[in-house]
């Protein structure tokens, strides 16, 4: 049996919770693979909107098995109010989510230090959401992490030597704070930590596969966002592409199926960050304020372009995608003209690859087509799309030499349509 992977093309936000969702009934197992608390996915279905951070998009649907990978970095504070959350509006999780024992701890102090590094920065800061993900990825290679599978085991005592190390740390940076709110909220997280099931996650995830069990990885962020293919040093902290799922979860990559990306009918970034195709009018106010397009998690604006064909293609080719899936395409329901990235003009010179640096100097390319100006948001068949649309379709297609399978047409479950194209 081949596990399927889905992730972001872009630089996050593009949707990843909602198709997750719709996809989940097709699948027996959803497994998180990467990221932290710094992701928000956001789910809208029944009148009822949800924003995941840690737990899987798939957690909805009751019979499924979600986990919790090894690649994942866990914070038990934002994570007890996450899923106490979701069981309080009718969503029981400790039957349906296992969590690896090989999944990283965030600290009180791993935050606490993370606002340190980025006032230190100044105006270079990277523009982290503060949730103490990076100086927890750092720890990790560095060998000096906590891992979920050390709360079962002689805690107190590894707890405060990696809290000493970082207070060093932090006495060295001058940096004033006080830990004992955090603390206490983390310290409660723990004791909840407890009470689900922590697995061998590399095991439980093999095992299901030998079983016949289908399997769903979930990615967080997005591609552009790779700590070695993204924008660097712009960049999250993790591998947000798909090699990221077998390091993640412990799988083989032989085991790798289908590899769904996802990408906005548009463009946005949050943070701080280079992004060719950034708007800083009028047209580029609109497709925020249409789109919401304000972090799950932070609240903070979106930046927002147009779509970017010469990172898509990157994106696809180090992902190895095989279907596309477009999102927010409804955003733009309303816009005369769509333009579309396809080249860069570097120093005078057009090119149609992405380049090692795309800090500065680096014009987009673009191709006009005319707007589709028809409300898209009640269509329930692709067969109803209009002309415009279908031809921003296939230029897309033709663009990023892959299809296009699956289109939204706003944020609600019921709202996504399927394509019916040929193979």
């Amino acid at each position: 049996m081949k596990v399927d992977v889905l992730l972001g093309l872009q630089w996050g936000d593009e949707g990843k919770g909602k198709v997750v969702d719709v996809l989940t009934p097709r699948y027996d197992v959803v497994a998180r693979f990467q990221g932290g608390p710094n992701a928000g996915h956001t789910l809208e279905f029944e009148g009822q909107k949800y924003v995941l951070r840690s737990i899987p998009s798939g957690i909805f649907q009751g019979d499924k098995v979600n986990i919790i990978g090894n690649g994942v970095v866990l914070d038990p504070a934002l994570f007890k109010a996450e899923a106490e959350a979701l069981e309080a509006s009718g969503h029981p999780l400790k039957e349906r989510l296992h969590i690896s024992k090989k999944a990283h701890l965030i600290l009180p102090t791993h935050r606490i230090l993370d606002a340190a590094y980025e006032a230190a920065k100044g105006a270079s800061k990277v523009g982290t959401t503060g949730k103490g993900i990076g100086p927890t990825y750092t720890d990790k290679v560095s060998r000096n992490g906590l891992r979920v599978g050390d709360i079962l085991n002689n805690f107190e005592t590894k707890y405060a030597a990696a809290k000493a190390r970082h207070e060093q740390i932090l006495k060295s940076l001058n940096y004033e704070y006080d830990i004992t709110e955090l603390e206490k909220q983390w310290m409660e997280g723990i004791e909840y930590l407890r009470q689900f099931n922590l697995v061998d996650s590399e095991h439980e995830i093999n095992n299901l596969l030998k079983e016949g069990k289908s399997v769903l990885c979930e990615g967080a962020q997005g591609t552009m966002l790779d700590v070695d293919f993204g924008s660097y040093p712009f960049v999250t902290s993790s591998n947000t592409i798909c090699a990221g799922a077998c390091t993640g979860l412990g799988l083989g990559p032989n085991k790798i199926g289908e590899v769904y990306g996802i990408m906005k009918a548009y463009c946005t970034r949050v943070g701080s960050g280079p992004f060719p195709t950034e708007l800083f009018d009028e047209t580029g106010k609109k497709i925020r304020d249409l789109g919401h397009e304000y972090g799950a998690v932070t609240g903070r604006e979106r930046r927002c372009g147009w779509i970017d064909l010469v990172a898509l293609r990157y994106s696809i080719m180090v992902n190895g995608v095989t279907q596309l899936i477009l999102m927010k395409s409804d955003v733009l329901d309303g816009f005369e003209t769509i333009k579309a990235c396809v080249a860069y003009k570097v120093n005078g010179e057009e090119i149609d690859y992405f380049p090692y640096d795309i800090n500065e100097g680096v014009e987009p390319v673009y191709v006009e087509m005319p707007g589709w100006k028809t409300d898209m948001t009640k269509m329930t068949s692709e067969d109803e799309f209009p002309e415009e649309f279908n031809a921003y379709i296939s230029f897309l297609e033709e663009q990023l030499g892959t299809p296009i399978k699956i289109v939204s047409v706003g944020p609600d479950r019921a709202q996504t349509i399927e394509r019916y194209t040929e193979e």
